[in-house]
């Protein structure tokens, strides 16, 4: 039997709960909806102890999805008093619960008694960035949603839920947005200064101009730099929409960055600051992979794994044959080499020079990037939660580059740097050759990552798309 987990829930806030039980099922969600669906076909999972269960003044929504995980049948949830983080600043908005509900579970252990409930505290100051970066982020999210703590308060629930838009309406210069935009990576133990950093890729361009600053002083001592963010709602530059693929381009689109959208639109920037460059596209299907070619053809995968070109030739003739009767699952291209991925697990390589084929992994293909040279270096990851490297023509490594438990999300790789995003809301920049792994989690699902020219790294979500680049020397 597997030992419990503790999950110590902000009861009283609706998406502190969302955030910790994602956060301990190694999931990303932003609604109790969202959460029920992620988990919904996961295998059998080890207990998890919620200490402070759902009780007297706790929200609906909370109790309701307590009830809805147990009702999934292989989630096992075990409940146990305890004192919750940040119960001084929710006590402001609600009621503390009058008692614990009894342990259940098959053979689950819960949590022996805890003290109760702290006595209520003045919340921190929510219009001020180091006060919200320093402070319990439970008692920051549930404050945020009660809409206390602030010099003008305001922004309660029926605000800018969403977290989507709306800095200057929200009553706390954007950072209420931003804090709920990303909140699922600002919910974790973490130094004021990775908090800092998060907030700064999900601050939107009506926030205070003063916040953005102040924020990139708090997160000087953080692993990674800001260089810009989008989010929906931005107009100057204006945001290029939810997030489905990227694209750094070589060669005759060396100085863009292809963004597509889930509805079949591709738009072009400037991979330095986002702004739009010459190059929009509007599909009638919807694009799950991009692979621009340095002369100037574009390669893209639909979500029936047919392959869509921009300046066709011989060689993806017979890539898109190939994919009619195969359909992909993931791309990728240079002037001499496209790579696709299966559902089974398979690399195919079409280059002038013939085909080659590995079987790579177990199960369905999620992601191929490839590093262009004499023996081109083929990057792969899998729905088996490994990352593998290849070069056509020879045997696969047997060892994975990378592992974890979870699926990768999306791949991207220049020159020596590869960056990786999984299922659970984790980026990594990796660098071949070496042990470095640099992470960062933006908060919501990532979508798709890039790496440009000069080894920065930019994330697509469904709500932003922002660039980063590692302090460290890489």
């Amino acid at each position: 039997m597997t030992d419990p987990v503790p999950v110590p829930l902000p009861a009283r806030s609706v998406r502190g709960t969302v955030w910790a039980l994602a956060n301990r099922f190694g999931v990303v969600a932003r609604t109790p909806g969202e959460l029920v669906g992620a988990l919904t076909g996961l295998g059998p999972t080890g207990p998890a102890v919620v200490t402070r269960p759902p009780g007297a003044g706790v929200p609906a929504e909370v109790a309701e999805l307590v009830v809805a995980l147990r009702d999934l049948g292989h989630i096992r949830l075990v409940t146990a008093p305890g004192r919750e983080p940040g119960s001084g600043g929710e006590a402001a908005c609600v009621p503390a619960p009058e008692a614990a509900s009894a342990p259940s579970g098959a053979g689950a252990a819960a949590l022996p008694d805890g003290p109760g409930p702290a006595a209520p505290a003045r919340p921190p100051d929510l219009d001020d960035p180091a006060a919200v970066c320093a402070a319990d982020p439970a008692a920051v999210t549930a404050a945020y949603e009660c809409g206390t703590g602030g010099a003008h308060g305001g922004g309660g629930a029926d605000g800018n839920a969403d977290g989507h838009g709306g800095g200057g309406a929200d009553g706390h210069g954007g950072l209420r947005a931003a804090w709920f935009r990303a909140g699922q990576s600002l919910i974790r133990e973490q130094p004021p200064s990775g908090r800092a950093l998060v907030l700064l890729t999900a601050l939107g361009d009506d926030a205070d101009p003063r916040l953005c600053p102040a924020l990139g002083a708090l997160a000087a001592n953080a692993p990674w730099r800001s260089d810009w963010t989008r989010v929906r709602g931005d107009v100057s530059p204006p945001w290029p929409g939810p997030v489905a693929a990227l694209a750094q381009g070589t060669g005759t689109w060396a100085e863009h960055l292809l963004v597509a959208d889930q509805r079949g639109a591709i738009r072009s920037v400037h991979p330095a600051d986002a702004t739009p460059a010459p190059g929009t596209a509007t599909l009638p299907v919807r694009i799950t992979a991009l692979a621009p070619r340095p002369d100037g053809g574009l390669l893209m995968l639909d979500e029936r794994g047919r392959l869509h070109t921009h300046g066709e030739s011989t060689l993806t003739d017979a890539v898109a044959a190939t994919l009619d009767a195969h359909p992909g699952t993931a791309l990728a291209a240079t002037g001499t080499l496209v790579l696709a991925g299966d559902r089974h697990g398979s690399l195919h390589a079409f280059g002038h020079g013939g085909l080659h084929q590995t079987a790579a992994h177990r199960g369905r293909v999620t992601a191929v990037a490839v590093a262009d040279g004499p023996a081109p270096l083929v990057c792969s990851g899998g729905a088996d939660g490994t990352v593998r490297i290849w070069t056509p023509g020879r045997g696969p490594e047997t060892t994975p580059l990378a592992e974890r438990g979870f699926p990768v999300t999306a791949l991207a790789v220049h020159g020596r740097t590869l960056a990786v995003a999984w299922a659970d809301g984790l980026v990594e920049l990796r660098r071949f050759g070496t042990h470095e792994t640099l992470a960062l989690r933006p908060g919501p699902p990532v979508r798709a990552v890039a790496v440009t020219r000069d080894g920065s790294v930019v994330v697509g979500t469904d709500d932003s798309l922002f660039r980063v680049t590692a302090r460290s020397p890489r």
